[in-house]
């Protein structure tokens, strides 16, 4: 039995995710992704992604998918959602430069709704009660795993989009201040070490 969540947002109408989008699992690449020097896409695959979005597309390894349907090519605004692992979570797409697909790791979601916003979408299943929902239904004893059903069946929030917009800004602003905070712990870091390294040159 899948376990529930409820997000108290003003004006929202909540909806389960396959009323909003269509959902598909990656690629079928059998096994690891070929590496094929004059392939035709890129392969996104798990060490390509962080919840703050791709690393960097052009270290995503070229391969070759054949003749695939146009609808498994990765398009701007599409999310990609982590479905095996300890971590579930969502990333939108805000650009995708070339040819790509993303891996049997992952499921596509593409939103079929003009009353939601993608990058609204990813955040909202990033967030705690969708977390605790994917965690309570999760399966597999070696590897943890989220079956299709289980997340076309999440329910999602869906406010006005003044203020989907106004959520997504605070975001944004939480992400850029993480970033601050980290590269300051980083530089306190190696001010401490450029000290010790002082410290043992004095005793030479």
């Amino acid at each position: 039995m899948q376990a529930k969540f409820c997000i108290k947002s003003i004006g929202a109408i909540l909806k389960t995710l396959r009323d909003l989008a269509d959902i598909q699992a990656g690629y079928p690449f059998r096994g690891s992704v070929p590496a094929v020097a004059d392939g035709n896409a890129r392969a996104l695959q798990m060490r390509d992604i962080t919840p703050d979005g791709v690393a960097d597309w052009h270290a995503m390894t070229q391969t070759d998918i054949g003749s695939a349907r146009s609808e498994q090519l990765l398009q701007a605004g599409d999310i990609v959602f982590v479905a095996r692992g300890v971590r579930n979570y969502a990333v939108c797409l805000g650009e995708v430069p070339f040819a790509a697909v993303c891996s049997q790791y992952f499921f596509l979601i593409r939103l079929n709704s003009s009353k939601l916003l993608p990058e609204f979408l990813a955040w909202q299943i990033n967030r705690t009660p969708a977390q605790r929902y994917l965690a309570s239904n999760a399966e597999g004893s070696d590897q943890l795993s989220i079956r299709r059903g289980v997340l076309e069946g999440m329910p999602i929030a869906v406010p006005p989009l003044a203020q989907q917009h106004a959520i997504i800004a605070l975001a944004h602003n939480a992400i850029a201040e993480k970033h601050r905070l980290e590269a300051l712990i980083n530089n306190r870091q190696q001010q401490q070490d450029a000290i010790a390294r002082q410290l043992h040159s004095s005793q030479s």
